[in-house]
Order: structure tokens, then C-alpha cells, then sequence
């Protein structure tokens, strides 16, 4: 069982950054590959990012592309999601997820946090 606690969403204008964090409990955090996903209103959640549980390969949709990085830290067992030149479209619920079978897009993603709001204004 692994639990998934978000942190450090918020209001943000466009341009500007944010970083979010996900803190995992659990004694095997290397053992799950992470991702991050959203949800904006109206629309079905999509994947953003993801990476291998030794952290030395990542993946992200086209859009952010160039922007956001995915980070871990197997000893802090956090995943991070730094976040750049915000644009009006990254506007959602960010959520992690942690994959036993698989990694990026084609994960398993069997465990879920609550979700962190991020917000991007004009």
C-alpha cells in the first residue's frame, strides 16, 4: 500500500513557476515507477509526466514539454514537478500516481493522491 500526500499548488500568473511535491509513504518507493497528471475542468485527466523508480529516465506530453521537469528523491521518497512558464492551459488539479507495472503513459498506476489545485491566470 502506498499513500500520496500533494503539496504546492496555487495561484500563479502565466509566465511565471511553481513546484509540486508529492510525499509517498511506504518502504519500497524505488519499486514504483511516479506520474504526474491533471484534470482540467471539464475534461478528462491526462497524463503529464512521468519517471522510472531510479529516477535516470523521464517522459512528458508534448505540451509541456521544455517546461516542466519530473524529479525524484528516492531517500525523501518525493517525486516533484517543477513547473515553468506557465501557460493559461496548465490550469487543473494536479494529481501524482504511483505505478507498479510499467512507467510513463503505460504505467498501472494503482495508487493515487488527493490532488493539488494549480491555478494560472492572465
Amino acid at each position: 500500500q502506498v499513500q500520496l500526500v500533494e503539496s504546492g499548488g496555487g495561484l500563479v500568473q502565466a509566465g511565471g513557476s511553481l513546484k509540486l511535491s508529492c510525499a509517498a509513504s511506504g518502504r519500497t518507493f524505488t519499486s514504483y515507477a511516479m506520474g504526474w497528471f491533471r484534470q482540467a475542468p471539464g475534461k478528462g485527466r491526462e497524463f503529464v509526466a512521468g519517471i522510472s523508480g531510479s529516477g535516470d529516465i523521464t517522459t512528458y506530453t508534448d505540451s509541456v514539454k521544455g517546461r516542466f521537469t519530473i524529479s525524484r528523491d528516492n531517500v525523501k521518497n518525493t517525486v516533484y514537478l517543477q513547473m515553468k512558464n506557465l501557460k493559461l492551459e496548465d490550469t487543473g488539479v494536479y494529481y501524482c500516481a504511483a505505478s507498479r507495472y510499467g512507467w510513463g503513459k503505460q504505467g498501472s498506476y494503482d495508487y493515487w493522491g488527493q490532488g493539488t489545485q494549480v491555478t494560472v491566470s492572465s
